[in-house]
């Protein structure tokens, strides 16, 4: 089934408008929520908002939202003060630069959506795409959506295009907040660990070898639950502390198990391709 666009927009850079369509690149779906029950009798649990001053329920209708500005003290807005603030959601995705994509540190991303040509946009769509292929740039770009104006970077997928949301620079902290190692690092382990690293390197990531173990773990669960089974919960492992070891003693022993996992890699590799399969579609296996 084709996914379906949540809204359309504009890309717009020098006189060139590209109407668009955006998708979602992700499946929220894809996890587990639950919901809040009454464990007495298994009903639902609805939410409400109590005063603090004087244990009131508040109504939405009473509400106003507030600022700290000191302890205690807030600066309140209505609804109608916040709305008048907002970025005027014009839809339009304003290239501002192009830049090489790897100068765009990871850390900068937030959400992906895939953009696809809107009715008349196909050939400038494709254009934007093509150059940018050519050149090996993408776009950073401002969005006005929602209310408001949202950094994005642009990039080619092949013949179609994405849209990274991005963080902004005062959202990302700096990593020389974080303390660095101050140790040297010898040229003996240094060789070691770059053997450990090249023995279990790969061309490309490819999403499809890994799956949510502990989703899969609660799916089960839950179908062994729903099918009337009695589970008792095992005992949750205790945390072990970690265990000081020789640095060239450990990368030594990983080496060598590593190479020796190499060689049982074929009939391991089936086991774990049939456990990855979802339980509905090993029952049909053995049917």
């Amino acid at each position: 089934m084709a996914t379906r666009a949540m809204s359309t927009a504009s890309i717009s850079f020098g006189l060139v408008t590209v109407p668009v369509r955006v998708y979602p690149a992700t499946r929220r779906s894809a996890g587990l929520s639950f919901h809040l029950l009454h464990g007495k009798d298994g009903a639902r649990l609805k939410q409400q908002y109590v005063c603090a001053e004087d244990g009131e329920v508040v109504p939405r209708s009473e509400m106003v939202k507030g600022f700290e500005i000191s302890k205690g003290r807030y600066v309140t807005f209505t609804n109608e003060e916040l709305k008048a603030l907002d970025e005027k959601a014009t839809q339009g995705i304003e290239i501002q630069e192009f830049v090489p994509a790897e100068t765009v540190d990871p850390v900068y991303f937030e959400t992906t959506y895939f953009l696809g040509p809107d009715k008349g946009g196909e050939k400038p769509y494709a254009l934007l795409a093509a150059a940018m292929r050519a050149t090996g740039l993408s776009a950073v770009a401002r969005y006005a959506a929602r209310g408001k104006d949202y950094l994005v970077l642009l990039r080619p997928m092949g013949d179609r295009l994405a849209m990274q949301q991005l963080y902004h620079a005062d959202e990302v902290r700096d990593v020389d907040e974080v303390p660095a190692a101050e140790r040297t690092v010898r040229e003996a382990e240094l060789k070691l660990a770059r053997q450990l690293v090249e023995q279990i390197a790969a061309r490309k990531f490819d999403p499809a070898k890994y799956r949510d173990e502990v989703r899969a773990r609660i799916e089960d669960l839950i179908e062994r639950k729903a099918g009337g089974e009695d589970i008792t919960a095992p005992a949750p492992e205790r945390a072990r502390g970690p265990k000081v070891v020789d640095l060239m003693e450990a990368l030594k022993a990983s080496l060598a198990r590593k190479g020796s996992a190499r060689g049982r890699g074929a009939p391991r590799a089936r086991a774990v391709a049939r456990r990855s399969k979802p339980v509905t579609a090993r029952k049909k296996e053995s049917a």
